[in-house]
C-alpha cells in the first residue's frame, strides 16, 4: 500500500508539510500525532474538555477494556474514557482505536440501543462501521490486533485500510519474541504510518454541516 505523508503547502518560495486538520484525543505526551496533526490532548490536557467540531481520532485507555484488564489496575474514572471518545467520534466524526475484542464492543448499558457494530456489520445509526487491521502492517513489532470504529467516512476512503490478510507481513517468531522484552511505552507506541492512516481517514469526514 502507497505510505500516506503529510499535505504539503506552498508557502511563498518554500514547500512545507502542512497538519492534519483532526484533533486527537488521548494520546501519549510523547505520541507521534503531534507533529502530525492540529490539536492534540495528552495527559495534561483534558479530552474531556474538547468542544471543537474538528474531526476526531480518539485513543482511549483500553486496559479496563482488553481481555487482560483482570491484571490491570487503572484508575476509578479511566474506564469512562472509552464510553466518551466514542461519543466524540460520533459527534465530530474521525475514527476510534482499541485492542481487538476489546468488550468496548460488547453490550455496554450505556450505549443503550446504541451498541458499536461488530466487524463486518453493516452501518450503525451514525454512519459507523468496525475495521479489524493489524499494526505489524504499519511497521509495529508485535502483530497487535486492533479494531478501528469509523464515522463518517467516505466508503472509498476505508478502501485504504488493509483487511487481515492481505498484503500482510510474516514475521519471524524470534522478532515477535523480542517485543515483551521492551519497555511498555514502546509496546504503546503507534507507528506514524498508522497515525497518518487513521489521520487521513478522520481528515476525509463528511461534514454534517
Amino acid at each position: 500500500m502507497k505510505q500516506l505523508s503529510s499535505p504539503l503547502v506552498i508557502d511563498g518560495d518554500t514547500v512545507k508539510k502542512r497538519l492534519f486538520d483532526v484533533a486527537v484525543l488521548y494520546c501519549t505526551p510523547s505520541s507521534v500525532y503531534k507533529k502530525l496533526a492540529s490539536d492534540c490532548y495528552d495527559e495534561y490536557r483534558d479530552a474531556r474538555m474538547y468542544r471543537g467540531y474538528l474531526p476526531v481520532v480518539a485513543h482511549p485507555p483500553c486496559r479496563s477494556w482488553a481481555r487482560l484488564r483482570h491484571l490491570a489496575k487503572p484508575l476509578p474514572w479511566e474506564r469512562e474514557l472509552a464510553l466518551h471518545a466514542v461519543s466524540q467520534v460520533r459527534r465530530c466524526g474521525g475514527v476510534l482505536e482499541h485492542p481487538a475484542s476489546s468488550l468496548l464492543w460488547d453490550n455496554i448499558p450505556e450505549f443503550g440501543s446504541y451498541q458499536l457494530p461488530p466487524v463486518g456489520a453493516s452501518a450503525d445509526e451514525f454512519g459507523g462501521v468496525t475495521l479489524s487491521v493489524y499494526q505489524s502492517d504499519f511497521g509495529h513489532p508485535a502483530p497487535k490486533h486492533t479494531w478501528l470504529y469509523v464515522v463518517g467516512v467516505r466508503p472509498g476512503e476505508l478502501c485504504k485500510v488493509r483487511r487481515p490478510g492481505e498484503l500482510c507481513k510474516v514475521r519471524r517468531a524470534g522478532e515477535l519474541c523480542k517485543v515483551s522484552n521492551q519497555p511498555s511505552a514502546r509496546r504503546m507506541d503507534t507507528p506514524e504510518p498508522f497515525a497518518k492512516l487513521l489521520l487521513s481517514l478522520a481528515e476525509s469526514v463528511v461534514s454534517n454541516g
